[in-house]
């Protein structure tokens, strides 16, 4: 038998991991932007559930990170 050293090959290069990471900050800071408003009382509504951030930011930059996850994942350095 031949000693072959088996190559270890990954199915993106290390550019689309970073663009990966990047994705993944942004989702989380937008899960992160999301939490909170509740009231302590539940028979005291609070109207700070509804404000911009909540409804506007975060699910814009969750949004975002999903769409850098796809270009993370189509992004090729190859050229041909």
């Amino acid at each position: 038998m031949k000693n072959k050293k088996s190559k270890t090959t990954f199915i993106f290069e290390k550019k689309n991991y970073l663009i990966m990471i990047l994705g993944l900050v942004f989702i989380a800071f937008g899960f992160i932007l999301m939490s909170g408003g509740a009231s302590d009382d539940p028979n005291i509504f609070n109207p700070e559930i509804y404000n911009f951030r909540r409804i506007r930011l975060a699910p814009t930059l969750v949004l975002i990170g999903f769409g850098i996850q796809v270009y993370a994942i189509l992004f090729s350095t190859k050229k041909k």
